[in-house]
């Protein structure tokens, strides 16, 4: 029997069960039920726009969307939407999906923060972004139907997800505090981090080599 919340189906594949127990024993309960919560959001804005992502790929993008902030799953220093994206690319190439699925899954999760780009791109990647978005910072609340958003949060309730997460996001950072340099993730470790200062790109331009 397919599991269904909120009217909202889980796809039933190995990839999906064996992802959802890997997020579950080697993440946090708060990163675990705010990732599902991303795949049940992006589905919800898929079903708005009229667009059909692969809802397996979508699963394990927003399964593996965060984790990156818990680990670092690389050898080199590297923002955490890479590592986490370059630890799903690894996950689904082991488990004999095409180089193009893999990828779009790497996509959706290395661009899950970057605004304007992946609405623009495949479904699953557009999906995973609106997902987080929704989850994270609330997009498109007044549309969503609040029968439908409580019955996720019986399933993957929130807690104090702004303190908590904010917490851990902090935690994912402070020690590759360079890696946040012009993304959206500079502004965290700003706020919370007094002595962090971030790199400007004026200051990068008029600092340059050449002359003029």
């Amino acid at each position: 029997m397919p599991e269904t919340i909120a009217g909202l189906e889980i796809p039933q594949t190995a990839a999906v069960a064996e992802a959802t127990g890997l997020i579950r024993e080697t993440s946090k309960p708060l990163i675990y039920h705010h990732s599902r919560r991303v795949f049940l959001f992006g589905l919800i804005h898929a079903h708005r726009l009229s667009v059909k992502p692969d809802p397996e790929l979508l699963y394990l993008a927003a399964m593996f969307h965060d984790t990156g902030l818990l680990t670092p799953f690389s050898d080199v220093e590297q923002r955490f939407e890479v590592d986490g994206a370059d630890h799903a690319r690894t996950f689904l190439l082991d488990r004999g999906f095409s180089p193009a699925a893999a990828d779009t899954v790497w996509t959706a999760i290395a661009l899950h923060t970057t605004p304007g780009i992946p609405g623009r791109m495949a479904p699953e990647i557009a999906t995973t972004h609106l997902g987080v978005l929704t989850d994270l910072l609330g997009l498109g609340w007044d549309g969503l139907d609040h029968d439908q958003v409580a019955e996720i949060l019986a399933v993957h309730p929130r807690g104090d997800f702004k303190n908590e997460f904010l917490r851990t996001y902090v935690d994912g950072l402070k020690n590759r505090p360079e890696t946040t340099n012009g993304t959206v993730n500079a502004d965290v470790l700003e706020h919370f981090i007094p002595d962090f200062q971030r790199t400007k790109t004026v200051e990068r331009i008029i600092g340059s080599p050449w002359p003029s």
